[in-house]
């Protein structure tokens, strides 16, 4: 279960409290090392069998999809070449 974590063991900041209104406060240790200030866009996410909820900062998914996205379209643009260029050198393989 640890390599999950990358070999650590996930740290515990404590427990909140759901507001009447669905709130919760992040906690201050939480904050400074996530960097998390006022105005910090997060996304919520549910973890496996609707056991845990996840927050992800929203910059890192759009960065993270960028950067895939440039990925695809270098893959794309290899493939575009690679088929023709693999014909021509099968057909040579059967003369």
């Amino acid at each position: 279960m640890l390599g999950r974590f990358g070999g650590k063991p996930p740290k515990f900041y404590g427990a909140v409290t759901v507001g009447e209104r669905g709130q919760v406060v992040i906690p201050a240790e939480a904050r400074r090392d996530f960097e998390i200030t006022p105005n910090t866009k997060l996304l919520v996410f549910s973890g496996p069998g609707k056991k845990a909820l996840m927050f992800v900062e929203a910059g890192s998914i759009t960065e993270f999809i960028s950067s895939a996205m440039a990925r695809l379209s270098h893959f794309e643009e290899m493939l575009k070449t690679s088929p023709k260029e693999t014909l021509e050198g099968n057909q040579g393989a059967n003369i």
